[in-house]
């Protein structure tokens, strides 16, 4: 079953400094039904002013996923730990207890803009604490995985994350881990196809929460750009 959630229906902040669009509940967007979905807390999309920041703050036990859409970034920790990201490119922060965190658009003169999702860690589970990945331009990358597989980022939960480009005309199949994961068109408009033929058109800025699904085919409808989250459990 797929239920996109469009654009639209997502909330949304213009503090002048930044302009967000949030998936979940989140900051002074609050939904009760919509408090993530499965291990999925957070999916935002970003765009600071030039020169703006986040400043340093603390986080629950999650990994946070920045993929940087347009601008390069500054990201720092309390502990004195610091990377720069630029378009083409995701951050993965494994965050600590009592650790803070800071974000930071490096130009004077152009916006940032990226994508930040939020995943519950397991407890048991440590890995390193920032993971950088370059994007290679292909059909589909696994961005981010369990197990760090075709070097892809390693996260503390068994989720499974892809990065799609696609042509206009070019399809991609995929073969889920199980019965839940979200779809998320970054730009360009698709359709996801599942193998009872059940069709959903989604564009630019729209999600899907796909249900009870072990195959999901997406098909461009122009030249497309989007995230896959495979969360099984």
């Amino acid at each position: 079953m797929i239920t996109p959630r469009t654009a639209g229906q997502c909330g949304k902040a213009d503090y002048g400094w930044l302009q967000a669009r949030y998936t979940f509940s989140f900051g002074h967007y609050f939904d009760p039904e919509l408090l993530g979905y499965a291990s999925l807390r957070v999916l935002n999309q970003e765009v600071l002013a030039p020169d703006a920041a986040f400043q340093p703050r603390t986080y629950p036990r999650v990994d946070i996923l920045n993929l940087v859409l347009d601008g390069e970034a500054e990201y720092r920790d309390s502990e004195g730990n610091h990377v720069q990201v630029s378009a083409g490119e995701a951050l993965l922060i494994s965050t600590q207890q009592g650790i803070s965190y800071s974000e930071h658009n490096l130009s004077k003169n152009h916006s940032l803009t990226r994508m930040q999702l939020w995943l519950d860690a397991c407890p048991e589970r440590e890995n390193p604490l920032w993971q950088k990945v370059s994007l290679n331009g292909q059909r589909s990358q696994l961005l981010a995985s369990p197990d760090g597989q075709s070097g892809s980022l390693m996260l503390r939960q068994q989720v499974w994350l892809h990065h799609v480009e696609l042509e206009q005309g070019e399809s991609q199949a995929f073969q889920l881990h199980g019965p839940r994961a979200y779809l998320q068109s970054i730009h360009g408009t698709l359709h996801a196809v599942t193998p009872q033929e059940e069709k959903k058109a989604l564009t630019c800025g729209d999600g899907a929460f796909i249900r009870d699904e072990s195959q999901l085919t997406l098909v461009a409808d122009t030249r497309l750009r989007g995230l896959l989250i495979d969360l099984p459990v």
